[in-house]
């Protein structure tokens, strides 16, 4: 994936913050054992002769086998005592040691690989999370929940239709709670129709919440937001933006669109929408799309082939009932 300058800044600080961290922490940690234990002080004065020993040895050359094992061995000895003397006293033997929160690069960002420096695995999802919270910060990811979702609020009588809303409501209630639980990265999109206020956007984003929980990278966006800054982005000379948005949206484990329709369509937000849409498709990563239109008016806005697309991966599901948002408010 590519990513914009202020996102590698971003991950580069929170792994220094990371590295001083740990290292601040060893040492307060070695400040509090040398106290306590003064031997250990003496014992690490002792490594650390060993260790410049062994250096001045290699460096003067000649045979310095016999007594770079010598140096061994009164080393492995001191490393002993000093095991012992932290267990007595009640601390683990790692108890002075960096503990950093990845063992691999000791929080550096960088590995030796196929006799490469390359970044860490752990950079480079640190780099995907960084993107992420970009573009989720300014979403309500937090405030839907699944337990904060009212089914009451829907009607039990039939509307028009025959179909009880409260009952409809309920099913697909139900559906967004398996979907979250039973959500692997993979497998079918979701497509949420209806009105306004009928409560797309609350189940949306309470997948989210519970597949944040889990680890997950979930992307909320608004239609008209993201379009509108992947197109300024796209026509902006120097802006360099739209690559790293687009990465971000169609490598996410899970999308959410919301208000799909409401943006203003151009044949650009048209070729986005697609292109996002067809890229998570073909390697079976699942969207979920928020819209008041019908297939019909979808089919009018977009392409056929783009409707085509949702009808053939996504599962519909049909919100009815009244405006919940005013029942809440009143």
């Amino acid at each position: 994936m590519a990513y914009s300058r202020e996102i590698f800044q971003k991950a580069y600080k929170i792994i220094d913050d990371r590295r001083n961290s740990a290292q601040r922490l060893a040492q307060q940690h070695t400040d509090e054992v040398y106290a306590r234990i003064p031997q250990i002080e003496e014992i690490n004065r002792k490594l650390s002769s060993c260790s410049v020993a062994a250096a001045r040895a290699v460096f003067a050359g000649g045979n310095t086998k016999e007594e770079l094992e010598k140096l061994a061995i009164i080393s492995a000895e001191l490393q002993m005592m000093q095991s012992q003397l932290l267990k007595e006293n009640g601390y683990p033997v790692d108890y002075m040691d960096e503990q950093y929160t990845c063992p691999v690069c000791r929080d550096t960002s960088y590995v030796e690989r196929d006799g490469k420096t390359v970044h860490c695995d752990c950079f480079l999802k640190l780099l995907a999370d960084c993107a992420c919270d970009e573009i989720n910060k300014l979403s309500p990811l937090k405030l839907s929940t699944f337990e904060s979702f009212n089914l009451n609020l829907y009607p039990y009588d039939s509307n028009a239709e025959g179909v009880s809303p409260y009952s409809r409501m309920s099913k697909i209630f139900n559906f967004c709670k398996n979907y979250a639980k039973n959500f692997t990265g993979s497998g079918r999109s979701i497509l949420m129709r209806g009105a306004t206020g009928l409560g797309k956007t609350h189940l949306s984003l309470a997948i989210a919440n519970e597949l944040l929980s889990r680890g997950y990278y979930v992307v909320y966006v608004s239609a008209p937001s993201i379009l509108s800054k992947l197109e300024k982005s796209h026509f902006e000379y120097g802006n360099n933006e739209e690559e790293y948005l687009m990465d971000t949206l169609c490598e996410c484990d899970l999308l959410i669109v919301d208000d799909l329709g409401t943006e203003f369509t151009t044949q650009y937000t048209k070729s986005a929408i697609y292109n996002i849409f067809n890229n998570r498709l073909l390697k079976q990563k699942p969207v979920i799309i928020n819209t008041n239109m019908t297939m019909r008016e979808l089919e009018a806005t977009y392409t056929q082939r783009f409707v085509s697309r949702i009808m053939g991966s996504c599962d519909k599901l049909d919100f009815i009932g009244n405006d919940v948002r005013r029942l809440v408010e009143q």
